[in-house]
């Protein structure tokens, strides 16, 4: 009887032990998190508030049910690396430390036409030879045919033809093709409500990690963003979003895995306002821009977030590399979500630099951002100075 006793004694001993254990640790932590969060301006009491997410099927706004914040507060680009996290590379700069990937892969119009137009004699031939280098550029055909009309009337009009008045005035044609004057910028907070950003495009574009590269740029540019997972469809884009949002500090909100797109973008958008985030940039999953139903379910996303917020921004990912073919993409794109910008990814290697102005003429819209290489922070915003300078000097 006495061994009984003690048996229990030693057991009610040790349980006291561990949950004394358990208490200090769960004290300590919540400590470091006010902490933390008052370095912020936050306070412990706002980051105990939980944050509505609605559960997958459900209409948001209805049904919803309550959990704790699945993200860590955004931080400000100037404390990143303080804490541990990746301080993205400034935007500034950054078309013209790529611009030599940019010229390499668009020889074919600068070299190839500086050389054509050199040449003693400009025949029919020639001409003709120049067309071909335009189209074959991805230039388009009505790009193409204005282009080489402004060609013929100068060399003409001018007569004596030099090298540098002869880059001069490719570098003139393009830019005006390019067109300067159209607005490149990204709408951030509008009104001080986050301006939401939605990207989309077609299956292999490399959507999420445009959307994680853009997280980059604009925290770079000292925006607080938060991400939304709203690809539920393919099982590796939430997880991936949210190692881009870990690596630079970005909130990120997800749902669970085939559950309702439009779902995540709704909650992402109302985390976004309620916590006063800049940005709220959402990815969709990737579609075939040829299945009616995967196009009609974009639209019920977009349509979704406008309960609460206007869209700001659509932008279309496209990959250069597909040349023309990526217009018949962007028509349907267009048909279906307002565009009001295109990202070019993949514009490094074998992509044809002319792509950026059929795409223009194409939708209307301007090409806001370029993908130029693999890395983390080589996502750009469009510069048509250097992209021209790039062509001519290549």
């Amino acid at each position: 009887m006495n061994t009984q006793l003690w048996v229990g004694l030693s057991v009610l001993v040790v349980l006291l032990v561990l949950v004394a254990l358990v208490y200090a640790v769960v004290t300590r932590r919540a400590r470091e998190n006010a902490e933390e969060l008052a370095r912020f301006g936050g306070s412990p009491s706002s980051a105990d508030e939980p944050v509505p997410v609605t559960d997958a099927g459900a209409v948001p706004g209805e049904s919803a049910t309550w959990t704790e914040p699945a993200f860590e507060e955004p931080v400000p680009s100037a404390e990143l690396e303080s804490f541990g996290f990746e301080v993205p590379d400034s935007a500034v700069g950054r078309m013209q430390r790529l611009r030599a990937r940019l010229a390499g892969s668009n020889s074919a119009i600068g070299k190839g036409l500086l050389a054509l137009l050199s040449r003693e004699q400009l025949d029919a031939d020639t001409w003709e030879e120049i067309e071909e280098t335009l189209l074959g550029a991805d230039l388009g055909i009505a790009p193409t045919t204005e282009l080489l009309a402004r060609l013929r009337k100068d060399v003409q009009v001018e007569g004596g033809r030099g090298p540098e008045r002869l880059t001069e005035l490719l570098r003139e044609g393009l830019l005006e093709l390019v067109d300067p004057s159209l607005d490149r910028s990204l709408n951030t907070k509008v009104n001080g409500r986050p301006a939401v950003v939605l990207v989309v495009g077609v299956n292999g574009t490399g959507k999420t990690t445009t959307t994680g590269k853009l997280a980059r740029l604009l925290i770079a540019q000292d925006q607080t963003v938060l991400l939304g997972a709203a690809d539920t469809f393919r099982a590796a884009a939430a997880e991936q979003l949210q190692t881009w949002g870990d690596r630079v500090g970005a909130a990120v909100v997800r749902g669970p895995e085939g559950g309702d797109p439009a779902a995540v973008a709704f909650d992402a958008v109302s985390t976004a306002t309620a916590a006063d985030i800049d940005t709220a940039v959402i990815d969709t999953a990737g579609r075939l821009h040829t299945k009616t139903g995967l196009m009609d379910e974009l639209g019920k996303v977009k349509r979704v977030i406008e309960k609460q917020s206007p869209v700001d921004e659509v932008l279309l990912v496209l990959d250069a590399t597909t040349g023309q073919n990526g217009l018949v993409q962007a028509r349907v794109f267009a048909e279906v979500v307002e565009i009001t910008g295109v990202v070019l990814t993949k514009l490094d290697g074998t992509a044809r630099g002319g792509i950026v102005i059929a795409v223009q003429r194409e939708l209307g819209v301007p090409v806001k951002l370029v993908g130029l290489g693999e890395g983390p922070d080589d996502l750009a915003p469009f510069d048509p100075v250097a992209f021209v300078e790039a062509i001519v000097s290549g």
